[in-house]
């Protein structure tokens, strides 16, 4: 009986400390999710400007999903953050030009705050959207 006690106690020390390692790859792939999300809301965004010859003037993510969901360009809805409404993703449109913005910012807040992704973005403010790495590992786009 003791023999069988110790072996359970094993096991479960040995889980649990899996369940703790497992937990930094969540986070990853959460982050790596939402570089995709950007990247996709991108490509919406340019078969919106490519029918409207600007890009959205929305400011907040609902009001671009609404935007593009109502443009007729075949996006039915644009990607929320995993973690849902505790975190969300950003958007900001350009100065107005024409018949409408001619740029845009989105931002997308990573939980891993050392991600390489990070090297490669926008920093500081862009179209009134915080693109800061530290401490909050913001990570954005512009065009």
């Amino acid at each position: 009986m003791i023999e069988v006690l110790i072996v359970v106690a094993i096991i479960g020390l040995l889980a649990s400390i899996v369940l703790v390692g497992l937990g930094a790859f969540r986070g990853r792939g959460r982050d790596a999710r939402r570089i995709a999300d950007i990247r996709e809301t991108q490509n919406a965004l340019e078969l919106f400007y490519t029918k409207n010859n600007s890009y959205p003037n929305a400011n907040s993510w609902s009001a671009l999903e609404t935007a593009l969901t109502g443009a007729n360009i075949g996006v039915s809805k644009i990607s929320q953050d995993p973690l849902g409404a505790s975190r969300s993703y950003g958007y900001g449109p350009g100065p107005v030009v024409g018949p409408g913005p001619q740029s845009y910012a989105l931002r997308a807040q990573l939980e891993d705050a050392t991600n390489p992704a990070l090297n490669d973005d926008v920093d500081g403010t862009v179209n009134g959207v915080d693109c800061s790495d530290t401490p909050s590992g913001f990570y954005c786009v512009q065009f």
